[in-house]
């Protein structure tokens, strides 16, 4: 229930916020504080669960903060904060959450907490600057067979950030470093929680990564991301943040977060590659015998450990050309081939049960190798050196890393879909591999992402708030129920947003546009009209849902107006919005060409973007192998696929789209769609009443 007390901090926080900011309420903002507040504080754990659509403007980050820390200190709970972003994170506990604190004059302590991978390791560091001159100690072998060989200038960055963590300059975290480091540099410098040995680690105290997760059991508040929380539910939670019946989770972004709960759940083998790992395990192991020999207990599991790797190699070796009669039997022209309601066959099935047991065996070994090294890392007498005994570690521990999504996905393999059970989506992929040779990948994933939340979060969590400028698709959230799974017993929410849409910006669907499905004419359109289009001196931004008719568009362009274009791929994304908002600062035209990713999360306010261009309507692609599964389930049980997938899923891409023009109340300009099916098509109705009340030109 919510009490006086704490109704009466969140009101006094809110209005002073507002003097703080010399703002005045906002009808929006007041609804979701009063939503949320409400919720948490429901005595019913079934009705803790609020869902609310907040538009641009709103004032979302404050509204969820001001309801929500009163109340989580008053419940003595700890409050996750989880974006869909890392650059949200840092917006949030750089800038945000900082001006919240002082303009409330609140004293919550906060934490920002990423996953493992985004904090450089200092032994790590230690071990390649020890051996960057001996570039054969495998330090630089990555478990998937690539291979890292450090330059002079490689050796002097990572001197350069050694001599940052020891002067306390730089705090280990990727994102914090000044200059951009690539992905093979940053991997060398990385642990994952199996490679790295913890409180027995003689840099624990200096640790990056643990001393985040020190001010992180200090804190009221987590700001975390979906892939770190979705991490710590995978290991069945309060292994990486508190426990989950500990906590109020606010999912901000949260139209993310069943795709990214069905990308961390799914699984991915490449033969080859996997090939080539297990083919280099028992020269390791030799090596490694002769070098520890006088532990005996450990030089007896080595052999075994060598041998159940042999024994997964024939297996593996088995499986290509199994994988490889299908991929070869498929009609579909990218070399796939997904297999129909997730039946691989009893072939593939008993292939899998064997990998399965050897791979379970094996898993037991290395981790019993595990414990035997790390008890050896606190044995003062252990007849091995220290550097030795941690080199070894992380080798251990990436063969168990692999082991375990060895098993992750054949264990999904072998299993038969029950009857009435949603199944798995499984496809194979022929990949050209940087060396030029091919392998074959081997995908198994969950096709929604609803039981995986109802029984990891909405279940165990003591309340959530999903929240985003964007839930609803085709005006309701039946969509985001289905794929999230959150409760009907939940609050369901949509507050007013805070910009006059009518006055501010006109839609438009020009009466010559061509169909987006008719691919030759359809670009032929855009390439001959695009030019009109464009206005002087200002920002526009051309999205399109394919790559291949966004180069071809940019390639047929006219030369006058291709200087002004900036097209994705040319430059990194946050490297293009810079180099647009500086012509347009010197009064210039910029013309920006991009794909999904700048069709949400994209902030162009101003000048910066008067006109936005939807090439065509955003279905998915129709290859898409996870899409297909899905659609096929939904058809067996007596859906159409069409208006209960691909309909609401181009509805919200198309919001999220067309939601890139209005940043600020003072912003103004156009949308312009260049499909005619909007208009043509029955469906297409449905799609512009859901899109914001803008001025209608049609």
């Amino acid at each position: 229930m919510l009490t006086d007390e704490i109704k009466a901090k969140i009101q006094s926080g809110y209005r002073q916020f507002l003097d703080y900011k010399e703002l005045k309420p906002r009808q929006g903002q007041k609804q979701m504080i009063a939503a949320i507040a409400n919720s948490l504080t429901n005595d019913d754990p079934d009705h803790r669960l609020s869902v609310i659509e907040a538009g641009t403007g709103t004032g979302k980050t404050v509204s969820y903060l001001i309801a929500t820390l009163p109340i989580a200190r008053a419940l003595d709970k700890t409050v996750i904060v989880s974006t869909g972003t890392v650059a949200l994170q840092e917006q949030l506990v750089n800038k945000d959450i900082p001006e919240l604190m002082e303009a409330c004059d609140w004293d919550y302590n906060f934490a920002l907490v990423k996953g493992r991978g985004r904090y450089a390791c200092n032994l790590r560091m230690e071990q390649c600057l020890d051996s960057a001159k001996a570039r054969d100690a495998g330090v630089f072998n990555f478990e998937n067979d690539q291979q890292f060989n450090p330059n002079a200038q490689t050796e002097s960055l990572y001197r350069e950030m050694w001599d940052a963590l020891e002067d306390g300059s730089w705090s280990g975290d990727r994102d914090a470093w000044d200059t951009h480091v690539s992905d093979l540099e940053w991997r060398a410098l990385t642990v994952d929680r199996r490679q790295c040995t913890g409180r027995r680690c003689r840099f624990v105290n200096q640790c990056p990564f643990f001393k985040a997760r020190g001010d992180m059991e200090e804190s009221d508040c987590i700001v975390a991301n979906h892939d770190l929380v979705m991490a710590d539910l995978a290991l069945g939670g309060g292994a990486i943040l508190p426990e989950p019946e500990n906590c109020i989770y606010i999912c901000d972004e949260g139209h993310r977060l069943g795709d990214t709960a069905i990308r961390h759940f799914g699984a991915e083998c490449r033969i080859n590659s996997t090939l080539s790992w297990l083919e280099r395990i028992p020269k390791q192991c030799k090596g490694q015998t002769t070098l520890f020999a006088k532990d005996k207990t450990l030089a007896e599991q080595l052999p075994k450990i060598e041998s159940e790797a042999e024994n997964l190699y024939d297996l593996l070796a088995m499986a290509y050309p199994v994988m490889k009669d299908y991929i070869d039997r498929s009609e579909e022209f990218d070399s796939s081939f997904r297999f129909s309601h997730g039946d691989v066959g009893t072939t593939i099935r008993d292939i899998a049960t064997q990998i399965v047991k050897h791979t379970s065996t094996w898993l037991g070994r290395l981790e019993v190798l595990e414990d035997t090294l790390s008890d050896a890392l606190s044995d003062k007498q252990y007849p091995v050196a220290i550097a030795d005994i941690e080199v070894f570690y992380q080798q251990a521990g990436s063969w168990l890393s692999g082991a375990e999504r060895l098993l992750m996905l054949w264990d999904r393999l072998r299993k038969e879909t029950k009857i009435g059970e949603a199944p798995i989506a499984c496809w194979l992929k022929l990949d050209d591999l940087a060396d030029g040779n091919m392998d074959i990948s081997i995908n198994a994933s969950p096709i929604q992402a609803a039981e995986i939340l109802e029984d990891r979060l909405w279940g165990s969590c003591y309340a959530a708030v999903l929240t985003s400028a964007t839930l609803r698709s085709l005006g309701n959230f039946n969509a985001l129920q289905r794929e999230t799974g959150i409760p009907s017993s939940s609050l369901f929410l949509s507050v007013a947003g805070a910009f006059d849409y009518a006055k501010a910006a006109s839609l438009k669907v020009p009466s010559d546009a061509a169909e987006g499905n008719s691919v030759e004419q359809h670009t032929e359109y855009i390439i001959n009209n695009l030019s009109s289009l464009i206005e002087s001196n200002v920002g526009t931004l051309v999205l399109f849902s394919s790559k291949r008719q966004m180069e071809q568009v940019f390639d047929d362009l006219p030369k006058d107006l291709t200087k002004f274009v900036l097209i994705q791929g040319q430059y990194s994304n946050r490297e293009m919005i810079r180099l647009h908002k500086e012509r347009i600062d010197q009064g210039n035209t910029s013309v920006l060409l991009g794909l999904a990713s700048f069709a949400e999360g994209v902030d162009l306010p101003g000048d910066y973007c008067r006109h936005v261009i939807i090439a065509k309507l955003p279905f998915a692609v129709p290859n898409d192998p996870l899409q297909q599964a899905l659609a096929e389930w939904i058809e067996v049980n007596g859906g159409n696929s069409f208006f209960d997938i691909s309909l609401p899923l181009a509805s919200l891409r198309l919001i999220q789209a067309a939601g890139r023009l209005l940043r600020t109340e003072t912003d103004e300009g156009t949308v312009t769609i260049l499909d005619k099916r909007l208009v043509s098509k029955r469906y297409g109705s449905q799609l512009l009443d859901a899109l914001p009340p803008f001025r209608r030109e049609i």
